[in-house]
């Protein structure tokens, strides 16, 4: 055996003969040379681990296999990388599809001020350099009720840069059961680590009392710490002691109040049947010293994280170096300032915004539309089984963890492939269909899907049928 692998090792195709093969291709003689040449290395190597890893298990490597390698990672050049998808997951707020899709005047800001100059830092009226963060600074301070606002580049940079401008040294108290972790392993005791600030755990997991913070606050303390849990909550024998209390006692000992809210709501979504979400415009009300929240979340906008409160608070956080290594550019501005501008009528604000037409419709408008579908594949009943099924879609994103929203399923069984590998081409269509695999099923929550990708999904399934009744582009099976 030994032998032969290193007979295989031996056989493994020269860079040159590669490069030879490849270059023929147009995609190779429109990308640097060094690059061609270090994809060809990549793919030898990767070919001589397989052997090592295999004991030699397997097809012979050819040079064939190495240039295809090359060819198709040349290729990938050529092909846009980030683009449109269809999402029929029932995650409204997908973190790896992007979050909260943009409503239609923030696209429109965004398009205007992408296409030249803009007056990002220029002040119109005195004609004197200006401040990016006043073309939404006064909307923010409309909306929330607060002071002053900011806006860095995301939530855990929102919360990273109040904590060091604020708490740096000193210690940052904070209940036990507020120590999440939320996607992309974004933990809050890090972020303290890395702010300067020390962090000083209180109460228990499922319990904490006003008196454990009354315990804690002393002369080391450098603020009090509220974090919405976002991504899960804690059932049963549970406490935990109120924002108001909180900031009660910050006053009485002279020490500022964070709450981060993650998710940062601004309208009252109990007027729409879901409990149980507090706004940021409560949290300015109960007399928060600095409130920190996503933009891409239940705010509907882009990624962003914001951060509003008290005057003297937030100019300390204006101030501090890293606020300018944070900022953010003037697209996420503009798009910024589309989707808040809607709030200025919170109707308005909830009918225009996307995330809330997913959230809020009902369960008839859902079905209705997994109707249409159903009706666009009947044609393709020889290669997949349709049926319409009963489920559940989800905010997503670190959004109301426990809220759970009954959908409509479009339940597609393939008969002439394994859903595995029905899952895989609808994500590699012209335009991707991301869905559910379960049960030897693909599950498309048409909650999350608007009305006008109804025709491209089925498109999609059609073109699946055909490779597969005709060999398909690749094995199917």
């Amino acid at each position: 055996m030994e032998k032969d692998i290193h007979e295989l090792l031996k056989s493994l195709p020269k860079i040159d003969d590669i490069l030879r093969v490849v270059e023929k291709d147009s995609p190779a003689r429109r990308a640097p040379r060094e690059y061609v040449v270090r994809l060809c290395r990549e793919a030898v190597e990767e070919m001589r681990e397989r052997i090592r890893q295999t004991g030699g298990a397997g097809a012979a490597p050819s040079l064939e296999e190495a240039a295809r390698r090359v060819s198709g990672r040349l290729a990938a050049l050529d092909r846009v990388s980030l683009r449109k998808v269809v999402n029929a997951t029932g995650i409204v707020l997908h973190t790896n599809l992007g979050r909260a899709p943009l409503n239609a005047e923030a696209v429109e800001r965004v398009v205007s001020v992408a296409r030249g100059y803009s007056n990002l830092e220029f002040d119109l009226e005195e004609g004197a350099r200006g401040l990016r963060y006043d073309h939404v600074r006064p909307l923010l301070c409309a909306l929330t009720g607060a002071e002053d606002a900011l806006v860095v580049n995301n939530n855990a940079a929102a919360v990273l840069l109040v904590l060091n401008a604020v708490a740096e040294g000193k210690e940052a108290v904070v209940s036990r059961g507020e120590l999440v972790e939320i996607g992309g392993e974004f933990r809050i005791p890090e972020v303290m680590e890395k702010s300067g600030a020390i962090l000083r755990e209180v109460g228990t997991t499922n319990r904490t009392h006003l008196s454990d913070y009354e315990r804690a606050v002393g002369e080391r303390t450098g603020m009090i710490l509220k974090v919405h849990t976002s991504n899960f909550r804690i059932v049963g024998f549970t406490e935990e002691v109120p924002l108001p209390e909180l900031v009660r006692l910050g006053r009485e000992r002279g020490v500022p109040v964070m709450n981060d809210l993650g998710s940062g709501c601004f309208v009252d979504l109990g007027k729409y049947g879901v409990s149980g979400e507090p706004t940021v415009g409560d949290a300015v009300a109960a007399g928060t010293d600095v409130v920190t929240f996503s933009g891409d979340k239940l705010l509907g906008g882009p990624q962003a994280g914001i951060i509003v409160g008290k005057r003297s608070f937030l100019q300390k956080v204006a101030r501090n170096p890293l606020t300018r290594a944070l900022r953010i550019d003037k697209l996420t501005l503009a798009a910024l300032e589309g989707t808040l501008r809607l709030y200025l009528d919170p109707e308005k604000g909830v009918s225009s915004l996307p995330v809330y037409r997913a959230l809020l419709e009902s369960r008839d408008g859902v079905e209705a539309k997994a109707k249409d579908l159903l009706e666009k594949l009947k044609p393709l009943e020889k290669d997949f089984a349709v049926t319409l099924r009963e489920g559940v879609s989800l905010a997503g994103g670190g959004s109301l963890p426990a809220r759970e929203v009954d959908t409509v399923l479009v339940a597609v069984r393939p008969k002439v492939l394994s859903a595995a590998r029905l899952g895989k081409r609808l994500r590699t269509l012209e335009v991707p269909v991301i869905a559910r695999v379960s049960q030897e099923e693909i599950l498309l929550d048409l909650r999350t899907v608007e009305e006008g990708d109804l025709d491209p999904i089925a498109s999609g399934f059609a073109a699946i049928a055909s490779e597969a009744e005709n060999g398909g582009r690749e094995p199917l099976g």
